[in-house]
């Protein structure tokens, strides 16, 4: 097995130990990207990795705009945009934009950043999920990124893969803050996925009585 591949195993199974072992015997394996393309450090994040990311981070000798956006390295997306404005609707070798990786991990203060520097609220992923940035913030339950990408004209009731919105997702996680301000903005509580169940259909089945009363 290769060194780089060794990397990238080293990352699906969670070792630590051997990653920081083979980054100290060469850095530049931070640099390893998979079949598709997708970073060592993304992939990181996507595993939940998070010992693993300040490793990977230390070795990369300069953060692409998805691995800055993603990790909260503010400072370093403001450098790229400046040099070249276009990134803020790049989209990554697994197709999402910045805004999406912000609104997926939590990156509040990037995702106004990218959004009053251009970036597309309302971009679909280039992937079978299909999502749009207000459905990354409506599944990791980020309710102050849901409000700026509203405010900014977010569809509120824009389905992704399977006919998903984000108030179904809202409904289900029992999130009635959320479940109320998408409401506020248009959110239809009556759309159905692609299986023909509602929002409400999911707060009654996870118990949220609260929210099926919003609902219903």
């Amino acid at each position: 097995m290769s060194q780089a591949a060794e990397v990238l195993a080293a990352i699906e199974g969670g070792d630590a130990g051997k990653l920081e072992m083979l980054l100290k015997e060469n850095p530049r394996l931070a640099s390893t990207r998979n079949s598709s393309g997708v970073s060592c450090i993304m992939q990181a994040l996507y595993r939940g990795r998070a010992e693993m990311i300040p490793l990977l981070v230390e070795a990369v000798p300069e953060l692409d705009v998805f691995e800055a956006t993603a990790t909260g390295c503010t400072q370093r997306v403001l450098e790229l945009l400046q040099g070249e404005p276009a990134l803020a609707n790049r989209w990554s070798a697994d197709g999402f934009t910045p805004l999406h990786f912000a609104c997926f991990f939590g990156q509040e203060e990037i995702a106004r950043l990218l959004i009053e520097r251009g970036a597309d609220v309302s971009g679909v992923a280039h992937n079978p999920m299909k999502v749009m940035p207000l459905h990354s913030a409506a599944a990791t339950r980020n309710l102050a990124i849901v409000r700026l990408l509203l405010e900014y004209g977010a569809p509120p009731n824009a389905p992704q893969q399977h006919g998903w919105t984000a108030l179904h997702a809202a409904a289900q996680n029992g999130d009635k803050p959320m479940v109320e301000l998408l409401m506020e903005h248009g959110a239809e509580r009556t759309l159905r996925n692609d299986d023909g169940i509602t929002a409400a259909d999911l707060a009654r089945k996870f118990s949220h009585g609260e929210i099926v009363a919003l609902l219903t």
